[in-house]
């Protein structure tokens, strides 16, 4: 029997796209093992799953600001690198699959060491601290963003990103239904991640009068960050997250209004959605979600709207003319390369254990 170590964590984006591979290494006969960390949300997300075997390992986290860990957690990793390398050598994996994340770290030097060839995949157009030092040590590299590949060299390919197959197995009907829409008026659908977007959720309930005479505006508005004065009004649901019922969401949209972290938007793109992007700005992240809405946009896959730029206004103005362009933008998304790399990381993972 094959055997696979899967690693990855610290966000959802990096375990998400596990998930959509899992069925499929199911399929093909794989002995699964996941190393994680024990208090991560990949422990949470991943941890359950039947027919996984899950690991616990220490990780730190690597940060590019002054931080007093950052003199502690190199330690961890080390630490972790260790555990990994036991591990990889008790479990004698026939791969390594890193979808990135600090914990990846230690996973893929462990690999290295017993000579376990290693992919990893990159989510967004630039890579991320912990997969600049995950690609010194791996064979081959995946990613969600042509640039990205690019940028890389001979060691990458673009693939696009797993996608989950339940993502489009979504029904309009009952996405209306859950929302007490009608049949007969476009759904705008905001998604801001996890935790919510606080600006843009401020911004788009400012813009309900204006929305709401043309739209049906289904709100997933992140934790904590329901706004009860609204409740019952005509045209406009609010929920905190969604996880099973998320398809009926995305089926019942016409159009999307999120931030531009990169699985998400690979997901618009695979459903055709034509989207408005207020990613998360630079001096609050390293600007990943910036250079990934750009991509979209320099495309033609995306309106971008910049955050130091949205008002009430100016957000409803963008948001109609995405709805006025909208056959120009399902057009480009159409003939876009496919966004879903489900197989094309498969036969990577495939390839790189005959060489």
């Amino acid at each position: 029997m094959k055997r696979i170590v899967l690693t990855g964590g610290g966000t959802a984006g990096h375990v998400t796209p596990h998930l959509a591979l899992l069925p499929h290494l199911k399929a093909q006969g794989y002995e699964i093992h996941y190393i994680g960390t024990k208090n991560g949300i990949e422990h949470t997300m991943i941890g359950a799953i039947d027919g996984i075997t899950y690991h616990s390992v220490q990780s730190g986290k690597l940060r590019r600001y002054f931080d007093w860990k950052n003199f502690t957690d190199p330690f961890r990793v080390i630490a972790g690198a260790f555990q990994s390398a036991y591990l990889i050598g008790k479990i004698k994996p026939d791969v390594c699959f890193s979808k990135g994340g600090f914990v990846s770290v230690p996973v893929v030097i462990g690999s290295w060491l017993h000579r376990v060839p290693t992919l990893c995949h990159e989510s967004d157009l630039t890579p991320g601290l912990a997969n600049k030092i995950c690609m010194k040590f791996a064979q081959r590299a995946a990613t969600t963003f042509p640039e990205c590949a690019k940028a890389l060299g001979d060691k990458a390919t673009f693939t696009g990103t797993p996608l989950r197959p339940e993502l489009f197995q979504g029904s309009r009907e009952k996405g209306l239904e859950m929302a007490h829409f009608t049949a007969d008026k476009p759904v705008l659908l905001m998604m801001g991640g996890s935790l919510g977007a606080q600006s843009v959720n401020a911004a788009l309930r400012k813009a309900l009068p204006r929305l709401l005479e043309t739209l049906q505006v289904f709100h997933i508005c992140g934790k904590g960050n329901l706004d009860e004065s609204l409740n019952g009004l005509p045209g406009y649901y609010q929920v905190e997250f969604m996880s099973e019922e998320l398809p009926h969401a995305l089926a019942c949209a016409d159009y999307i209004l999120s931030r531009a972290g990169a699985n998400a938007l690979c997901e618009f793109q695979a459903l055709g959605k034509p989207m408005l992007l207020v990613p998360y700005p630079m001096g609050a992240s390293r600007g990943d979600q910036v250079l990934n809405a750009q991509s979209f946009e320099k495309r033609g896959l995306a309106k971008v709207l910049p955050q130091d730029k949205m008002t009430e206004d100016t957000l409803a103005d963008e948001i109609f003319d995405l709805i006025k362009n909208a056959d120009q933008y399902r057009k480009a998304l159409h003939d876009a390369p496919p966004a879903d790399g489900t197989q094309a990381v498969l036969k990577m993972i495939e390839e790189i254990q005959k060489k």
